[in-house]
């Protein structure tokens, strides 16, 4: 897929089908996260692969929508610690593995949290070390327009978003 169209036309998917991921596909989302760049290429980051149902349970009652969570094949927390932009780093490698799993017909979405540190306690995270975001992802429950189906531009002009001119200024 064009990596512009890719950009396009991703959406957020909440609720998955009970279709099982493969693992080899897993390993090639994590890997395009963390294929990611880093500031100074320090890599303060660590990502935790939530795939069993216990655990995914319990770390969906952590997130501010639980049921995108419950219903996922799989998740993986991002987790950083250290001092820098460590924050955007871990945007860097989420947007990434997002848009891997696009690629792959996989739906996915980011999840925040209200209490970071009941996160950290289901990840079992070291002291020191922040969850940054719980990506889920999952075959997507129901199918909706192939990315191929519009151009760029028509997802773009479908996309709720503010317009162009009210985000970007020129200077």
């Amino acid at each position: 897929m064009d990596t512009f169209l890719a950009i396009a036309s991703r959406r957020e998917v909440r609720m998955y089908s009970e279709r099982a991921v493969p693992e080899d596909l897993q390993r090639r989302i994590l890997n395009a996260g963390r294929l990611s760049g880093s500031s100074q290429n320090r890599q303060q980051r660590r990502f935790i692969w939530v795939t069993d149902r216990e655990r995914l349970e319990r770390l969906a009652g952590t997130v501010y929508r639980p049921a995108n969570v419950r219903g996922c094949a799989f998740a993986v927390a991002i987790s950083v610690w250290g001092r820098g932009p460590t924050s955007f780093d871990a945007g860097r490698a989420a947007q990434n593995m997002l848009l891997a799993a696009w690629n792959e017909g996989l739906g996915s979405c980011p999840n925040g949290m209200p209490d970071r540190e009941a996160t950290a306690a289901v990840l079992g995270l070291p002291e020191g070390e922040t969850p940054a975001i719980v990506l889920s992802f999952g075959y997507p429950e129901r199918t909706g327009r192939a990315p191929e189906s519009r151009s760029p531009e028509e997802w773009i002009e479908a996309a709720d978003r503010k317009p162009f001119d009210e985000i970007v200024e020129r200077v």
